[in-house]
């Protein structure tokens, strides 16, 4: 199990060292998780280890979300003063993303579809 959670904290590291020397624009852990990704492809396989602690943090996912709930509080009075833009941007990104969502699922859906004899 500490492999495995090394494992992730390497590819979280490599994916920031990568970010912060090529000037990328993407988060680190996100670089991270694309080279645990290809590494993962390259294997063959996630492995057990790997799973076990997948499976752990997913567990307890809810705990990662503390530190943002935390910021919206110490923000508040920002958020009070700009809630219909915040409001407008959540409206729109979220219907943006849903019509996205809809467009890829049909096109996938018409170059999956096999056609009946």
């Amino acid at each position: 199990m500490i492999q495995a959670l090394t494992l992730l904290f390497i590819c979280q590291l490599a994916g920031e060292v990568l970010v912060r020397s090529l000037g990328l624009v993407f988060p680190g852990p996100v670089v991270g998780m694309g080279l645990l990704f290809l590494g993962m492809l390259a294997a063959g396989r996630a492995g057990q280890p790997l799973e076990k602690v997948a499976d752990t943090l997913l567990g307890h996912l809810s705990l990662l979300f503390v530190p943002a709930a935390v910021g919206v509080v110490q923000q508040i009075g920002l958020i009070q003063a700009h809630w219909l833009a915040i409001t407008a941007a959540l409206v729109v990104s979220t219907l943006l993303t849903l019509i996205v969502t809809v467009l890829t699922f049909r096109a996938v859906a018409r170059m999956t579809a096999r056609p009946v004899l």
